[in-house]
């Protein structure tokens, strides 16, 4: 892996210093911190964490030379920067519910509606008749239902709100699809690390993180029921099945939804995840170092996501940004 990594970086000479900003999502941190530390003596890309919403900001205010996002720029984000932006997926990736309910047995289980209803703050008891319905024999309890979620722009909340738009016409109509809705219900915490830390320490909780915050502080989550009916948990399988239909008909700028999709096995909280690239980088050197890592990146680094709890990309989709590399100058 490193000697693939060095031929491409065989051009930028040997003492040569490569600083590069970059911020956005927190989603793919945990994978970019370890891409990006595998590039330290070659080029050091410095990465901020700081949601969706801001890597945006920044990329538009030119304080980064490329952003990441978990929500594909709108035309009108777009319009307002000088260069036009690449979209380039790096990794797959579910949205997982989080809980904590003391005492129950079994992993618990939540439909569309019934999730849609406890964002919605309709649904506010733990023993409500449709989280009943969902986990029959299993014995829940009368305490009120605390729900947490992001007080952040967030791409993490936009594809969890996307998703609630897809099977809700209520959540649709009342809220939306938004990186940064006006909730009807609960209590705000920012990043992903405040969200995950209040439910963990919080009885009778529930809320929303990537996969990976779940697994690293060993917080309960949910199995959900897709499309098809089947209750199905956030692992990489599921998460790469959602992706199957999108890969086939991806749109030429990767600008793409995979919530709700088709599938028995598919987890319905999936997303792709983006860089997002200027079309034009004058500096020779990023530009060597930038397309270098694009390249490591969507070939060998792609084995590294299983590990970090992310879903590697669809081969179709890898080939067509290979070939989009080009069009950055």
């Amino acid at each position: 892996m490193a000697g693939l990594a060095g031929l491409w970086f065989a051009g930028i000479a040997v003492g040569q210093s490569v600083s590069i900003n970059a911020a956005g999502a927190t989603f793919p941190n945990a994978i970019y911190s370890q891409w990006f530390n595998e590039f330290k003596k070659t080029a050091e890309i410095n990465y901020q964490s700081i949601g969706s919403g801001a890597g945006i900001q920044q990329l538009t205010s030119g304080t980064v030379d490329f952003g990441a996002s978990d929500v594909p720029m709108t035309d009108e984000q777009i319009g307002k920067l000088k260069v036009k932006p690449l979209h380039f997926p790096t990794v797959l990736g579910g949205v997982a519910i989080i809980y904590s309910v003391p005492g129950t047995s079994k992993q618990l289980r939540f439909s569309s509606d019934t999730l849609a209803g406890i964002f919605l703050g309709k649904i506010a008891k733990w023993n409500d008749p449709a989280i009943v319905k969902d986990n029959p024999g299993l014995k829940l309890p009368s305490d009120d239902i605390v729900v947490v979620h992001r007080s952040d722009g967030s791409g993490t909340t936009f594809v969890f709100t996307d998703y609630l738009s897809a099977v809700s016409p209520e959540w649709k109509s009342k809220v939306g699809a938004a990186a940064s809705p006006k909730w009807p219900a609960g209590t705000g915490q920012k990043g992903s690390d405040g969200v995950s830390g209040m439910v963990k320490s919080t009885p009778m909780s529930i809320g929303y993180v990537e996969l990976i915050y779940a697994t690293q502080n060993k917080i309960a989550y949910a199995a959900l029921k897709n499309k098809s009916g089947e209750f199905v948990n956030a692992d990489a399988a599921a998460v790469t099945a959602a992706a199957a239909g999108a890969a086939k008909a991806m749109p030429a700028d990767f600008r793409v939804s995979i919530v709700d999709a088709p599938g028995k096995t598919a987890y319905p909280i999936s997303t792709f995840t983006w860089l997002l690239i200027p079309s034009q980088i004058p500096d020779a050197a990023k530009h060597k170092a930038i397309v270098a890592f694009l390249k490591w990146m969507l070939t060998d680094g792609q084995k590294e996501a299983i590990g970090l709890g992310y879903a590697p990309l669809p081969k179709e989709v890898v080939t067509k940004e290979l070939k989009q590399i080009d069009l950055v100058k």
